[in-house]
């Protein structure tokens, strides 16, 4: 990693419960990366205690989509702290599209989750950490990725895992785009390190493509 900045991953390791893998990128500004359930955050606190901070020191928060699992504690966010948040354009549009659901499933309305500012393709210079947002739908419509490409580290949400991919059976989900996602990732031949929304951190090159190879010839041929 660079001087600059390193990276943290509070990783969700329960059998029995539903939450995500939170990354933090603690730099000049501090990034947190998918918060997770609202109910559960406490994961998460326990975490940022640990490296001496608090959630009033996280400087933006990013989702790679906004199932409730990785996006419902960014209300905590907006609510009691400065921090930014930001989404993909087309998820925040198919967040507006479930207007009406967004009461049943969170008890909020869309506001709660209204981002400061959208997430294009393209780079992200967050004071001097260059990030890369790549638009990798099929798991949802404006799924992401993103990518350090100076450090060959790249954070996957929920395309794909370890010895998995991300489901595509949800509201949102389509196979056919998820399978194009998944071959664009196959084309960075350099990773050093695959944080995943879910399940183990992939560290080296040689295990990141090998597991890339294992989807490819254990998934992506099921998908159309």
């Amino acid at each position: 990693m660079e001087d600059i900045y390193k990276i943290q991953a509070f990783i969700w390791e329960s059998q029995t419960a539903n939450n995500c893998n939170t990354y933090i990128i603690d730099g000049p500004m501090k990034i947190l990366i998918d918060p997770g359930h609202l109910q559960m955050f406490g994961h998460v606190e326990d975490g940022l205690n640990q490296m001496g901070l608090t959630v009033n020191d996280i400087d933006l928060v990013l989702c790679t989509h906004a199932h409730p699992d990785h996006i419902e504690s960014v209300q905590l966010f907006k609510q009691q702290t400065k921090a930014l948040f930001a989404i993909h354009e087309k998820e925040w549009q198919w967040i507006v599209s479930m207007d009406k659901y967004i009461q049943s499933m969170f008890g909020t309305t869309i506001d709660a989750f209204r981002p400061d500012f959208l997430l294009k393709e393209g780079d992200l210079n967050v004071k001097g950490i260059n990030l890369m947002v790549i638009h990798t739908p099929g798991h949802s419509p404006g799924s992401i990725c993103l990518y350090l490409p100076e450090d060959n580290v790249l954070f996957t949400g929920d395309l794909v895992f370890k010895q998995g991919v991300g489901r595509t059976d949800l509201p949102g989900g389509n196979g056919k785009l998820l399978k194009q996602s998944i071959q664009r990732l196959c084309g960075i031949q350099q990773l050093d390190w695959l944080f995943s929304g879910h399940g183990e951190v992939i560290s080296g090159n040689e295990e990141i493509q090998s597991n890339f190879k294992e989807i490819e010839q254990f998934w992506l041929r099921f998908m159309t």
